[in-house]
């Protein structure tokens, strides 16, 4: 049995506390890492896929614009959908959410809608569980608010309330617990070839004040780390200076890793740009934050952060690929690996817009696409999907949370304000 094997092994059958002495929810946690019954119910409700919300939904996508060829279908009705991972497997998904709740999302009789919509391990208490992905031998993780779960063969675990589980990083030990905070919380993930866990955390202010600058870089919070999957171990920050990304992935061409980051509140409608940013250096890259977004937008000093004045980025700092529209809220992102979709996009991004939230006039609720380039560098950004904002009355019909690739090329849009999941498929002229 090879290393990797046997730590895995290991770390399912850890030994348990005594289950008189814990908490519920770590009882709970302590028998599903031995495989024992958890005594919650097996019958599992299901999320109902017509009805009255589904039809006003089809109705809403009558409004979205695509360019010629493409067209959009409602996929799933999945309440507060977020961030979504498709299984390696079989015909379905896992989505996170900011709530407590991951869904299990699956299409049984393979014709491209969801048949059955459930929640996924409901034996265990999630918390913001926003971040899912696999491992390239098909464990799921689940990155909470502050805590990252593991959970083998969840594809085939998933019918029931009780599944295997790893506690990667328990409860408490992703960020210090004085550092929590109800906002920027969501994580995001992926794993790299090599194996390793890569995680995106936002950093819980607007702007963090002068105090917390050192600290946060010194942790990765307002950035992103790395760590072993399975026992959380070989931590290392791989990204400073960053705001809030809630967004991420790696590119399948050169294993780079790519994310998005939310720009600051109470600047103006125009400034300061969200970004699209690429980690090329071993070691770690400092993207800028909190002393300047962009390009070239100062933030230390300015109203929004007058306490950081004087403070300089570092010598050398790592300027976006791509420059945002201010204040549409780039959340997910994913490269384009199908071939269903025209040459044009084949290996570019695809990046939802959630929309904006103090802007006088509101601005996003959409999808960008950004080519890359030969050289592995970002192209010129365009709207591939728009028509969730209502331009007359300046209300969101939905708000794309994240993008993926579904099973045969098609694209997938989460959608946590509709609560749905839409499919873009390419039909030709």
């Amino acid at each position: 049995m090879s290393n990797s094997s046997l730590l895995r092994t290991g770390c399912i059958a850890w030994v348990a506390v005594i289950a008189s002495l814990l908490p519920a929810q770590a009882q709970t946690i302590e028998k599903m890492k031995q495989f024992k019954v958890a005594n919650t119910n097996l019958n599992i409700p299901t999320v109902a896929q017509e009805g009255r919300n589904a039809e006003a939904i089809r109705a809403n996508l009558r409004k979205v614009k695509l360019p010629p060829g493409f067209k959009i279908d409602l996929f799933a009705i999945v309440p507060d959908a977020r961030h979504m991972a498709v299984g390696p497997s079989t015909n379905m998904l896992f989505v996170g959410t900011r709530k407590t709740t991951v869904w299990a999302v699956t299409d049984r009789n393979s014709d491209n809608v969801a048949d059955e919509v459930k929640p996924f391990a409901n034996s265990l208490n999630f918390k913001v569980p926003n971040g899912v992905c696999w491992t390239r031998d098909g464990f799921l993780i689940v990155v909470e608010h502050n805590r990252v779960l593991n959970f083998p063969a969840a594809e085939f675990f998933y019918e029931g309330p009780d599944v295997a589980v790893i506690e990667a990083v328990p409860q408490g030990q992703l960020v210090p617990v004085e550092e929590e905070s109800f906002n920027h919380g969501a994580r995001t993930c992926r794993v790299s070839k090599d194996g390793q866990l890569y995680i995106t955390l936002g950093q819980p202010y607007n702007v963090q004040p002068k105090d917390k600058v050192a600290l946060y870089e010194k942790l990765g919070i307002g950035g992103m780390i790395r760590l072993d999957p399975f026992d959380g171990s070989k931590r290392e920050v791989v990204a400073r200076g960053v705001r809030n990304s809630v967004g991420m992935d790696i590119s399948p061409k050169d294993g780079t890793v790519w994310f998005t980051d939310n720009q600051t509140d109470g600047m103006g409608d125009d400034i300061p740009p969200g970004e699209l940013n690429r980690i090329t250096k071993k070691g770690g890259e400092h993207f800028g934050y909190p002393f300047i977004h962009g390009n070239n937008v100062q933030i230390a000093g300015s109203g929004a952060a007058p306490d950081l004045k004087g403070m300089q980025p570092p010598a050398q700092w790592t300027k976006p690929q791509v420059e945002f529209p201010a204040h549409q809220a780039q959340l997910g992102m994913s490269f384009y690996t199908g071939k269903q979709f025209p040459s044009k996009y084949q290996g570019g991004i695809f990046v939802a817009a959630h929309g904006s939230w103090n802007r006088t006039k509101p601005s996003g609720g959409l999808v960008n696409f950004v080519p890359v380039n030969a050289d592995g560098t970002a192209g010129k950004l365009e709207v591939f999907a728009e028509g969730w904002l209502d331009p007359d009355t300046g209300s969101y019909r939905g708000r794309p949370v994240d993008v993926a690739v579904w099973k045969d090329g098609s694209l997938l849009v989460s959608d946590d304000y509709a609560g749905a999941i839409y499919r873009i498929s390419y039909v030709g002229n």
